[in-house]
């Protein structure tokens, strides 16, 4: 009896280490970054930043409403801080290296930022779109959309019908700067 309590402990000790995965999720980085020293982090209500022109559809402002959340994660890259955005570039890159949970949208270069859009859920019902950017000029950062059943091309319709005005660019300075 007490061989068949060892074998079945020492299995149960197996299956227990073999689940714990050490791979790193946008979430995971998303939570230890808040707070650290040099990041500029926020959690922005929608209504904060984007608001409607006068004259948008309804398909306009239901896409706005899909979308719940904006998570942002930016360090600025200075001549101190120059090891630390290399780590979190490299952070960054192999948390969207070939994860099962992103799918690539596109990739491209925009004022001296290398920039990478990603997205989760169905083609047709996005649940996340995630932007993920670096440059030497500006540092390395991520912004992810948080929603329900988002429409990409829903989305892109609504980013050109949308405006960031005076008002919306200070309350996100704000918010990075209670930080």
């Amino acid at each position: 009896m007490k061989k068949l309590t060892t074998v079945f402990s020492f299995l149960l000790v197996v299956v227990l280490m073999s689940s714990c995965k050490n791979d790193k999720s946008l979430q995971t980085y998303l939570v230890d970054t808040s707070g650290k020293e040099g990041f500029y982090t926020g959690d922005i209500p929608v209504s904060s930043v984007l608001s409607p022109k006068a004259d948008v559809s309804e398909d306009v402002k239901e896409t706005m409403q899909s979308i719940k959340k904006i998570n942002v994660v930016f360090l600025p890259k200075t001549a101190a801080n120059e090891t630390s955005y290399e780590t979190e570039k490299t952070k960054l890159k192999e948390i969207f290296k070939n994860n099962e949970d992103y799918n690539s949208l596109m990739s491209m270069k925009l004022k001296g930022m290398n920039v990478s859009v990603f997205y989760s859920g169905k083609t047709e019902a996005i649940d996340e779109i995630v932007a993920f950017g670096y440059g030497d000029q500006n540092g390395v950062g991520v912004v992810r959309l948080l929603g329900d059943d988002m429409d990409p091309s829903k989305i892109i319709k609504m980013l050109s019908s949308v405006e960031m005005d005076e008002n919306s660019l200070g309350n996100l300075a704000n918010i990075f700067n209670a930080n």
